[in-house]
């Protein structure tokens, strides 16, 4: 691991500092108590008061934020530049749901909640974060996408789509961050143990009318598999295989555009590459 940067005699500032949003389970309460534990000031965020409380009581600096309310995220990154003496050296964007139902089936308002969520919050979080890093001369923004962004899938069409629009926004602005010392990537993991399955199955039922669905039958199907946490495959890893590829993009010299986690995503990237895209469309369909 590099060194980490001494800017003072202060203890807290000797350490690198990060903003991890969506620390409640999964991915985001996985990496920041590992980054904790690699020597990181790890600023985490979640919603529930319960779950700011478990990650104080291990020594993690924990906020209030909802992507989806511009206060909170002006008041998010007023606290944590007071705490840091107006610095911050990296950001994880991290905190999503997944809103399930084919497209036919999904209200509009139901789309825009997914993208307030999964798209524009990030990308005021993160715009009001580029000036501090742009005067200090460096910076990494580092964002969770998902394959679904990459390769999508039905009954996962806003989802996807919220992904898919995150990845295109934050390579442009990789090439427009180009010589600034601020480098972007992004991170496409495939199925990983989280809650975001299960979480999801409550957007589902608020959204989408199942029962006067044409597609009735696959929803029954999906809402077992949601129930159960999402897939039981036994290619499924542990968030861990996102806190290796995040070390790499947060401290490489030459962090990646791309990092695509987990064998099953990176066998759909693959195909996406080599098979005609009627092919790929019909064997993404029957996965479902």
């Amino acid at each position: 691991m590099a060194t980490l940067r001494q800017t003072s005699n202060s203890p807290a500032a000797e350490l690198r500092t990060i903003i991890v949003t969506g620390a409640s389970s999964g991915i985001g309460a996985y990496c920041a108590r590992a980054l904790k534990a690699d020597g990181w000031r790890v600023f985490a965020t979640t919603r529930k008061p319960q779950d700011i409380a478990a990650l104080e009581a291990d020594g993690i600096e924990a906020f209030y934020l909802d992507y989806t309310e511009p206060a909170s995220i002006a008041a998010l990154v007023a606290a944590v530049l007071d705490r840091t003496g107006g610095r911050l050296d990296a950001l994880f964007n991290n905190g999503a749901y997944a809103q399930a139902g084919a497209v036919e089936d999904l209200p509009v308002a139901a789309l825009k909640e997914q993208f307030e969520a999964n798209f524009f919050g990030w990308h005021d979080l993160t715009r009001r974060l580029i000036p501090v890093m742009r005067r200090q001369g460096h910076g990494r923004l580092v964002h969770c996408s998902s394959i679904l962004g990459l390769v999508p899938v039905r009954f996962r069409g806003a989802y996807s789509a919220s992904k898919h629009a995150l990845e295109a926004l934050m390579l442009c602005q990789r090439q427009e961050l180009a010589g600034s010392g601020i480098h972007v990537s992004l991170i496409e993991p495939g199925p990983v143990k989280s809650k975001i399955a299960s979480n999801g199955l409550a957007w589902f039922l608020r959204n989408i009318d199942h029962e006067n669905s044409v597609h009735r039958a696959d929803y029954a199907a999906q809402m077992e598999r949601m129930r159960a946490g999402g897939s039981q495959s036994a290619l499924k890893p542990g968030p861990e295989v996102v806190h290796k590829v995040l070390c790499h993009a947060l401290l490489s010299r030459r962090p990646r555009p791309h990092y695509v986690v987990t064998i099953s995503a990176k066998i759909g990237a693959m195909l996406k590459r080599i098979l005609p895209a009627s092919m790929l469309h019909r064997l993404l369909a029957k996965r479902a």
